[in-house]
């Protein structure tokens, strides 16, 4: 029977995990955890809800992002969602052929896919979304409105420098057609 070692190794008694260089303690171990945990329990509703219907975290962003930006191209959003064509393929094709998600031609090329919402959809991002919203505005009510400004702004930072202008005009609405179906 093999020995249980429940202590962490060393790190120079078993070279296969050894980091190669170890980090300072700065407290920022906390900070990661935090938002591990934070994001745990943050999907864990959508998670529940997901799984009544067989779509999992992938369907929920898919989802979120249509509903947030109507007439949004398939290109824009592989390049927010930063995946591949085919991770996409098989998710936008079980929300499309399960009434979640239309799409349609782009009225100037005909080769653009834009993804639109249908009313089984929106209805399905909001449920999803109710418990996050939720989350939110009990943490915003437990440290205030200055706490979630600072919070907005720590989130953007942790965002690529080189995203965060594409992320704000997500944000603000300046992604998609915003064509009604």
């Amino acid at each position: 029977m093999a020995d249980v070692n429940f202590g962490r190794p060393a790190a120079e008694s078993d070279p296969q995990t050894a980091p190669e260089t170890e980090l300072p303690d700065t407290g920022l171990y906390d900070l990661v955890e935090l938002l591990f945990f934070a994001y745990r329990d943050f999907i864990s509703d959508p998670d529940a809800i997901l799984s009544e219907i067989g779509f999992g975290r992938a369907h929920h962003r898919v989802l979120h992002f249509v509903n947030r930006n109507p007439g949004l191209c398939v290109a824009d959003l592989l390049d927010i969602l930063k995946i591949t064509k085919q991770s996409l393929g098989r998710v936008l094709k079980q929300l499309i052929d399960e009434g979640y998600v239309s799409q349609r031609e782009g009225p100037s090329d005909r080769r653009q896919r834009l993804l639109f919402p249908t009313a089984r959809g929106r209805a399905m991002a909001l449920r999803l979304a109710a418990p996050q919203f939720a989350r939110f505005a009990a943490a915003i009510e437990a440290t205030g409105e200055a706490d979630a400004e600072g919070a907005r702004r720590f989130l953007m930072a942790m965002v690529n420098e080189t995203e965060r202008d594409q992320v704000a005009a997500l944000l603000r609405g300046d992604q998609g057609s915003r064509e009604t179906p």
